[in-house]
C-alpha cells in the first residue's frame, strides 16, 4: 500500500507540475501583451505560480520519481527510459530554477518565459510517455538479475519527506527549499550503490 501510495503522489506532482508550466506559460504570454497594472499583476501571478506551486510539485515529483526508482528493481541505470527521465527532470529543475525563475519579471527576456515554460510542459509530456512506452533495451550497466525492493517501510518514510520539506521551508526557512529529499536520494543512491552485488565470476 505504501508503494502505491508513492505512486499516487509521484503522478499527482507530475500531473501538477505538467499544469503549473501550462499555466505560468499562459501567465507570462498575457503579461508580455499587456500593459500598465494589467502587466504587473500577470507577472505577480506567473511569480506566484512559480514560486507557491510549481516549485514544490517539481521537487516533489523530482523525488518522488527517484526514490521510486532507488526503492524498487527498476534502478536508476539499469534501463534507458528510466535514464532518460532522470536526467530529463534534473535538468528541468536546473533550467527553472537558474534560468526561468529569475526571468520572471516585466524586464525579464521575453523569449525565455515563452520557450522555458512551453517546453517544460512539453518535457513532463515526454516522461509520461517514457513511462508508459518503456521504450528502448536494458542499459549496458544493468546487471543479470532482478534487485529486491524495498521493504514498505521505505516506501512510507518517503511519503512524509515532502511534507517536512514544505514545512521546514514555509515556517523556518521562509521559502521552499527541498533540503531533506536532496538529502535522502544522495544518502539512498550511495547506499544501494554500496550494497550491490558483485557479478558471479565465471571459473
Amino acid at each position: 500500500m505504501a508503494r502505491k501510495a508513492l505512486v499516487w503522489l509521484h503522478v499527482v506532482t507530475s500531473t501538477g507540475w505538467m499544469c503549473m508550466a501550462l499555466a505560468l506559460f499562459v501567465a507570462v504570454t498575457y503579461a508580455l501583451g499587456a500593459s500598465g497594472p494589467a502587466r504587473a499583476a500577470a507577472f505577480d501571478v506567473a511569480l506566484l505560480i512559480d514560486v507557491e506551486v510549481l516549485q514544490f510539485m517539481a521537487t516533489t515529483s523530482a523525488f518522488t520519481g527517484l526514490m521510486l526508482s532507488g526503492l524498487t528493481p527498476w534502478g536508476y541505470f539499469r534501463h534507458w527510459w528510466v535514464l532518460a527521465k532522470t536526467v530529463i527532470t534534473v535538468s528541468q529543475l536546473y533550467a527553472g530554477i537558474f534560468v526561468l525563475s529569475p526571468n520572471l519579471h516585466p524586464d525579464g527576456s521575453p523569449a525565455l518565459m515563452r520557450v522555458g515554460s512551453l517546453l517544460m510542459a512539453s518535457a513532463l509530456a515526454v516522461q509520461v510517455w517514457l513511462s508508459v512506452a518503456k521504450p528502448f533495451k536494458r542499459t549496458p550497466w544493468a546487471r543479470p538479475g532482478k534487485p529486491p525492493a524495498a521493504p514498505a517501510g521505505a516506501f512510507a518514510a518517503c511519503l512524509a519527506v515532502p511534507v517536512a520539506d514544505y514545512a521546514l521551508g514555509e515556517y523556518l526557512l521562509g521559502q521552499s527549499v527541498p533540503a531533506l529529499s536532496l538529502l535522502v536520494v544522495i544518502c539512498h543512491s550511495i547506499a544501494r550503490a554500496r550494497r550491490r552485488p558483485e557479478p558471479a565470476r565465471v571459473p
